[in-house]
């Protein structure tokens, strides 16, 4: 698991400086010089493109404080020595903070727009918090200009971002403007565009690869409203679907499978079927266990071999449907071997990993392997394809 925050030794930089978002450039002849924002990523070798400020790791600390006298300098521990060419990150010169905000490689990059949220998800992976966090959203504005037009894909998550308001507009205005062909994926519960005026607002963006994936978790309102935790969840987000489809927006329902859900999976694939067969994209989902889920798990865990009829039913009436399905979250051998096909390698490589009983698969290239923090609960049914 890569560590994507930490502490770091600094130079030249004044505690009462504001948050710096940096992207790391190697030589003089990066993309779009930015002098703002470029930092100099030193490993020892000297092809300074004259940036004011300079990022290093410890092994290399002593030359760079004796090379870069003048500039503001951060040491990043080695941990982080991971981070290349057009990464960005933040640093927080009061408390000499980092926190990596984009990697280039990476196979999947999240901005964090709010931790604010009007859900409290049993099984939430970043519990939402009451605060003024607007800074966030201001922070992604000036991040956005930096990044590669060949970004492959970039994400949008919360909490919730909708209630940033008029921030959430800018940052997707921001997005077609300096990222036009990069799919822009937005994790929201969908209750905001309940009102046809914003969902008008959201699609007249004209960014031609938004995407929006909402979260609809049973057919019953009453258990979708459970698993939420707010009453009234499940008829606006099935009105904030609705409108966004009237205006052409791009939807994907994603379902959580979990001790709360899995009963229901055929119902809610009748009931996608019968009433938002106009959905682009449905996802079953396996359960992260973090955040709200460790407080949960008496609730939420199951093993997922236990409900791999229920999985494989669902999946199989949407395909013959001709709905498009996935499966996000799952090893191929927990899953009924009728639907590999739609299982996908979902899981941030960061928090990615594979079980000992992984190392001799012959699918593992194909598997999705585990989230870091599956070690608290894993199948008892995980074993190796020959």
């Amino acid at each position: 698991m890569l560590r994507l925050s930490g502490f770091a030794a600094s130079a030249n930089i004044e505690e009462s400086a504001p948050r710096a978002a940096l992207r790391l450039v190697t030589s003089p002849t990066g993309p779009n010089p930015n002098p703002n924002h470029d930092a100099y990523l030193f490993r020892g070798k000297t092809s300074d493109p004259g940036c004011q400020w300079v990022v290093t790791f410890e092994e290399h600390q002593a030359e760079a404080e004796k090379l870069f006298s003048d500039r503001r300098l951060i040491v990043l521990p080695d941990y982080f020595s991971y981070l290349g060419e057009g990464d960005v990150i933040r640093f927080a010169p009061d408390r000499k903070a980092v926190r990596v905000l984009f990697r280039k490689e990476a196979n999947a990059n999240y901005f964090l727009v709010t931790e604010r949220c009007n859900h409290l998800c049993l099984m939430c992976s970043q519990p939402p918090k009451d605060v003024d966090d607007r800074w966030l959203a201001r922070e992604i504005i000036d991040v956005l200009p930096l990044l590669p037009a060949s970004t492959p894909f970039l994400g949008i998550t919360g909490g919730e971002p909708t209630l940033v308001g008029e921030d959430f507009f800018e940052i997707l205005s921001c997005a077609r403007d300096h990222l036009p062909a990069t799919p822009i994926h937005i994790l929201s519960n969908g209750r905001t565009f309940k009102d046809k005026a914003f969902a008008q607002r959201y699609q007249a963006i004209g960014h031609r690869r938004l995407s929006l994936g909402i979260p609809i978790y049973s057919a019953d309102p009453e258990v979708h409203d459970y698993v939420v935790q707010s009453k009234g969840a499940f008829d606006e987000t099935i009105r904030g679907i609705m409108n966004l489809k009237a205006v052409g927006a791009e939807v994907e329902i994603r379902v959580v499978v979990h001790k709360q859900t899995y009963e229901g999976l055929a119902d809610l694939s009748d009931f996608i079927f019968r009433n938002l067969t106009f959905v682009d994209h449905v996802t079953f989902m396996g359960l992260e266990i973090t955040g709200f889920t460790r407080a949960n798990m008496d609730k939420l865990w199951m093993d997922p071999y236990d409900y791999r009829s229920e999985l494989r039913a669902a999946v199989q009436y949407l395909a013959a449907a001709r709905i498009n399905v996935s499966v996000y979250n799952h090893q191929l051998c927990l899953l009924d071997g009728s639907i590999h096909q739609y299982a996908k390698r979902s899981i941030s490589d960061w928090k990615n990993e594979y079980a000992d009983e992984c190392a001799s698969c012959s699918l593992r290239n194909r598997c999705g392997g585990f989230f870091s923090s599956s070690s608290l609960a894993r199948s008892s049914h995980i074993a190796a394809f020959q």
